[in-house]
Order: structure tokens, then C-alpha cells, then sequence
């Protein structure tokens, strides 16, 4: 009978040691994330789930053309997609992205491009709520992919870094559309 109550509580112990395990990757560093809507097309689908790397854009700077999750509100996070960086002036012309005056190709709007011709529309920052020239110091500016259906910064204004809940590391949902690149 002493042995039954000596195993019972190894194996208590051990549970108890994954539950936190379990707890702390899932507070910590990694979380899950389900798309809603339609504003990522055709990179990310309605219903897509998600893998969220809560730590890599804090240990490193969130890049430009990343796809992150941040919190739009106090009850709703939004996936969209990092184009502009504190500091960088974005601008729309004839429906092509320049920052900095640099012309950008954006690879992942090709299919709806073929498919809808104009996507974006011609904007400076300036017309972006907070009329900025440039995006300020710890925000971003984001889009959907998908822009004519997307409630992005050109609505809501720029994001705060701070409001980064992390980077979309992995799409695990539908399992035929797994993948890990969301420039190309």
C-alpha cells in the first residue's frame, strides 16, 4: 500500500511539472491565434490557426513586412502586417509601396492584384489618422494583404510597439497549408 501512495505522488509531482511547463510556454512565449475575416487574404484564410512567438519580436526588433497580432482594443487583437517602422515615411502611388522614397515590392499582394487590379489606393502618411509625415518613434504602421476589406492603420491610425502581443511564427491550420513564410 506504501509503495501505490509513493508512486501516486511521483506521478502527481510529475503532472503538476508539465501543467507549469505547459503554462509557462504558453503565458511566456508562445501562444495560438485563429484568424477572423478576411483582411490577411490571400496570405492567411478565415479560420487559419496560428503559432505566435510572444518572445522572438522582443529579444529582436520587429522587421518590416513581418505578420504580427496585436491588441486593437481591450477586447479584440488584429493580424496584420508591419510596413511601416518608427521613423520610415510610407507612401501609395499608383498603387505601389515606397518608404522612404524607396520603392518595395509586396510579393504576397500578386494574386489579388491579378485578380481585382487596384488594391491599396494613393496615401501619404500625412492623410493616416495622427497626420504625421513619418511613422513616430514606437509605432508601426500595418495593412491586411487584403486592403480593400482590411481596418488598418489607415483607418485606425498607427500601432503602438507596446500593443505587440508577437509575431506569427507558423500557420498549423489546415494542415495542407502549413507554413512558415508570409512574405513570398
Amino acid at each position: 500500500m506504501e509503495s501505490w501512495k509513493k508512486e501516486s505522488f511521483e506521478w502527481l509531482k510529475a503532472l503538476a511539472v508539465g501543467v507549469v511547463i505547459v503554462l509557462v510556454v504558453r503565458i511566456f512565449l508562445f501562444s495560438n491565434y485563429v484568424v477572423e475575416g478576411a483582411s490577411m487574404q490571400p496570405t492567411l484564410q478565415d479560420g487559419n490557426k496560428l503559432v505566435i512567438n510572444k518572445i522572438g519580436y522582443q529579444i529582436g526588433d520587429i522587421d518590416r513586412f513581418d505578420v504580427i497580432v496585436f491588441h486593437a482594443n481591450e477586447s479584440e487583437d488584429y493580424v496584420k502586417r508591419v510596413i511601416g517602422l518608427p521613423g520610415d515615411e510610407v507612401s501609395y502611388e499608383d498603387d505601389q509601396l515606397y518608404i522612404n522614397g524607396e520603392y518595395y515590392e509586396e510579393p504576397y499582394l500578386e494574386e489579388f492584384r491579378t485578380e481585382e487590379g487596384r488594391l491599396t489606393g494613393d496615401f501619404t502618411l500625412e492623410e493616416i489618422p495622427g497626420g504625421q509625415i513619418e511613422v513616430p518613434e514606437g509605432q508601426l504602421f500595418v495593412l491586411g494583404d487584403n486592403r480593400q476589406e482590411s481596418l488598418d492603420s489607415r483607418i485606425i491610425g498607427f500601432i503602438d510597439q507596446d500593443s505587440v502581443v508577437g509575431k506569427v511564427n507558423l500557420r498549423y491550420w489546415p494542415l495542407n497549408e502549413l507554413d512558415v513564410r508570409f512574405y513570398e
